[in-house]
């Protein structure tokens, strides 16, 4: 009897890998290890791929490679290996390195971890800033697990990026006029005007394993895929705007920023305005032309355009639905700030947050 010739083809290989682009397809890898490298990889998915000799080439380049090769190098190698003109349509070289990433247990997925929700509960923002960076380290040395928090607080406050200039980012008098607590974040990006139940912030906490081999960019769409699927839910359309805003196609709606700590744990965390006050905003915040010259608008006030007039829903119906979405898609189950996070918080304050030389590390 003459053996099949995909006999072989067809065996069960050792390490098998999935990955879903964001907006993009599916992307399957399976390979064995052997002596410490890949061996007989074949990759596989819905996606769109020209020509057809473009996937053995992508096989044959990451066969023999070794398992400690990095997603960046990864990457390279599919990117060498595609012939002239090749188009890849619904994934990316990048997208081929996270899946091979996983298969070797080096790049994890949601469903790879068990998630915890913590619901709003009302903090000075001080505590809320201190906590980010507090629990970002209790998840990236395994302490915690990977968390959902969203935020609440009393007093209106500014929280500016990690790099901005206090006095290039603040009004003076406008901070003075309205009582307004400023704060600086571990984690870029412009400045956030929070008053009392007019935005929504929330903060996830992860290991960076789960946007391993995924660019900087694409992380941010990545990590808030749930949240477009909650705003769908309650009927608003959102869309990414490189590089870190969340629009429809009403206007700017909220942004991202994110900081990755040296112990493995990243923060993500998201700000969409609900019910702002755009006319006090500008009073506290220097909001200039040259800010605005890529955004399409003459006033900042047209740069807001808040959840509670596109939706017609409560603020905390939008945090339910957010809620629910993302404990649906990641099993995720509720949890409670500890009294160790909370008072690690507060000698954060302390130490970091509340001191003038850290608010002022850029004059």
């Amino acid at each position: 009897m003459t053996a099949s010739p995909f006999a072989a083809e067809d065996r069960p290989r050792s390490h098998h890998g999935e990955y879903k682009v964001p907006g993009g397809k599916l992307v399957v890898v399976d390979f064995d290890v052997v002596d410490g490298a890949l061996a007989d990889v074949s990759l596989s998915g819905d996606f769109f791929l020209e020509p057809d000799e473009a996937l053995p080439a992508i096989n044959r380049a990451l066969t023999g490679l070794p398992e400690s090769t990095t997603a960046a190098e990864l990457s390279a190698a599919v990117t060498a290996s595609l012939p002239p003109g090749a188009v890849l349509f619904g994934f990316s070289a990048d997208a081929v390195a996270v899946t091979v990433r996983r298969a070797l247990a080096k790049a994890t997925a949601w469903t790879d971890h068990h998630w915890n929700i913590i619901a709003p509960t009302v903090l000075p923002t001080h505590i809320n800033v201190a906590l980010d960076e507090v629990l970002t380290e209790e998840v990236g040395a395994g302490r915690r697990n990977p968390t959902l928090r969203f935020w609440d607080w009393e007093e209106p406050s500014v929280v500016i990026g990690s790099f901005q200039s206090f006095r290039n980012e603040l009004d003076p008098d406008g901070v003075a006029r309205h009582g307004i607590t400023v704060v600086r974040r571990i984690s870029g990006g412009g400045a956030m005007f929070m008053e009392a139940g007019n935005c929504i912030t929330y903060s996830l906490y992860l290991p960076q394993t789960l946007v391993d081999g995924i660019s900087f960019a694409d992380s941010y769409t990545f990590l808030d895929a749930w949240v477009m699927a909650a705003l769908e839910k309650i009927g608003v359309t959102a869309f990414y705007v490189p590089l870190n805003d969340i629009a429809t196609d009403q206007g700017k709606i909220g942004g991202a920023a994110q900081k990755r700590l040296a112990n493995g744990g990243m923060l993500h965390h998201v700000t969409m305005s609900y019910d702002i006050d755009a006319d006090k905003m500008v009073e506290v915040l220097r909001i200039g032309k040259e800010k605005l010259s890529d955004k399409g608008t003459r006033s900042a006030k047209k740069r807001v355009d808040p959840l509670r007039r596109q939706t017609g829903l409560a603020r905390t119906e939008i945090i339910a639905a957010m809620m629910e979405v993302f404990s649906e898609r990641y099993a995720a189950s509720p949890s409670e700030l500890t009294a160790a996070e909370l008072s690690a918080a507060r000698d954060r304050v302390t130490t970091k947050f509340g001191a003038e030389d850290w608010l002022h590390r850029v004059p």
